[in-house]
């Protein structure tokens, strides 16, 4: 049987240990799923995704001087290809600028209301400014 980077084989869950999950493959070999390669989130307890005698697809990542095979059962697994459509147009590589929502008043505002609004603006980016040098600050120190 081939046994090379890149295969991906059918095997059963043999044991599980704290740090990953010991596979049998055929032709009585046995593998390793290191934790970090059992799932695509974060694995906390291994239990949780495996049991003992389950059967799982997994992928030969390598092989070791002595013969140790290390598996993957995430990569093993078939995702789809992501579909990108082509657009005419480039996007833009900017950040879109965020807007606040005002509402439409049909009469002209006033001196006092347009007065009001820019002080409310400028409070506003005047204390994220204060925040974001209050953070960088306490960094320095």
């Amino acid at each position: 049987m081939d046994y090379t980077p890149g295969v991906v084989l059918e095997g059963a869950v043999r044991s599980i240990a704290n740090f990953g999950a010991f596979i049998d493959l055929p032709e009585g070999k046995t593998g390793l799923v290191h934790i970090s390669e059992i799932a695509p989130s974060y694995v906390t307890d291994i239990r949780q995704h495996l049991t003992e005698g389950q059967t799982v697809r997994v992928k030969v990542l390598s092989t070791d001087e002595r013969g140790r095979l290390s598996l993957s059962i995430k990569q093993a697994a078939e995702r789809p290809a992501p579909v990108r459509e082509r657009s005419e147009e480039r996007p833009s590589r900017r950040p879109a600028r965020v807007q606040s929502f005002q509402p439409v008043k049909s009469e002209p505002e006033s001196f006092e209301d347009k007065l009001k609004q820019f002080m409310a603006d400028s409070n506003s980016k005047i204390s994220g400014v204060r925040q974001y040098e209050h953070r960088t600050r306490s960094r320095k120190r």
